[in-house]
């Protein structure tokens, strides 16, 4: 269990967890999903955020960290 909340705690710290998909697949889901570009992602609170240019409008969206499916995306400001 400790060694569960220190993973945890970890991938909060900006740092992918250990059971997380790869960066760069979720770059290719994203592109998949109808981004033509993705000029940033970062792990952060426990999930992938980045940023990118869908429909092109510039865009922010949170990814599941293992699955890399987008589950929110909102114009960037």
């Amino acid at each position: 269990m400790v060694l569960s909340l220190l993973f945890l705690m970890e991938a909060k710290a900006g740092q992918p967890g250990p059971d997380w998909m790869p960066a760069q697949q979720v770059i290719e889901q994203a592109l998949r999903s109808g981004y033509t570009q993705v000029s940033e992602l970062e792990a952060d609170d426990g999930r992938w955020e980045g940023e990118g240019i869908k429909n092109g409008q510039k865009m922010e969206f949170h990814a599941d960290p293992r699955t890399g499916v987008i589950t929110f995306e909102k114009l960037d400001d």
